[in-house]
């Protein structure tokens, strides 16, 4: 992902995310999909990842929109059936939240590409029990490995793996050389108290 630039890190000139967040690192696994090996490798993974950790489930469910194509590789790779959980009911004709077919008492696995804070994974998760299935739980591609995502997750009781996180990237980061000693200290600093980080760096955009 590092050598692909799905994932980019910028310690010196960090990004912005959508909750206004500075961020030394910026994770695009949308950019994965145009690689065909990285994307096989991935599929394979997390499909072995969802047999390991959970065993039989009877259905796929993918969080729009990022983790749609995950999702549907996987369900591809395990022969199931496959759903989309929308971020909120379609404006018009069925209003749909969750597009496909299911059937209540269903065991799902939620397929997702990154987790942050978890919010828009667990909104998925809701969804899908309230629409009667059981959730068995969540993969996802990468986690940044946040307190306040583990919190989130321990809360709604859904119990979530990844297949790399924030701390093995920052050790790969480091044993290759990609990072300084000072940007490392960077990256380190910003898991701490992500929200607060963006105020302790002199450069920001």
């Amino acid at each position: 992902m590092l050598q692909i630039k799905a994932i980019k890190l910028q310690p010196a000139n960090p990004f912005t995310w959508a909750s206004g967040w500075k961020s030394p690192i910026y994770c695009d696994n949308r950019i994965t999909l145009s690689h065909s090996t990285i994307r096989t490798y991935i599929r394979q993974n997390l499909t072995s990842l969802v047999q390991e950790e959970f065993g039989s489930v009877a259905l796929v469910a993918g969080v729009a929109t990022a983790g749609i194509p995950q999702g549907i590789l996987v369900a591809q790779e395990l022969g199931l059936p496959f759903v989309y959980v929308r971020s909120k009911p379609k404006d018009h004709g069925t209003g749909n939240l969750i597009e496909g077919e299911f059937f209540e008492g269903q065991r799902v696995v939620v397929i997702e590409d990154l987790i942050s804070t978890g919010k828009s994974s667990l909104q998925a998760v809701a969804a899908l029990r309230d629409a009667g299935c059981e959730v068995a739980g969540l993969a996802a591609i990468f986690s940044y490995g946040l307190d306040i995502a583990k919190e989130n997750f321990k809360k709604a009781k859904c119990p979530y793996f990844t297949l790399s996180n924030y701390d093995a990237l920052i050790e790969y980061a480091s044993n290759h050389n990609l990072v300084s000693a000072d940007d490392l200290q960077l990256l380190r600093n910003w898991r701490k108290n992500p929200s607060e980080w963006g105020n302790t760096i002199q450069k920001i955009v």
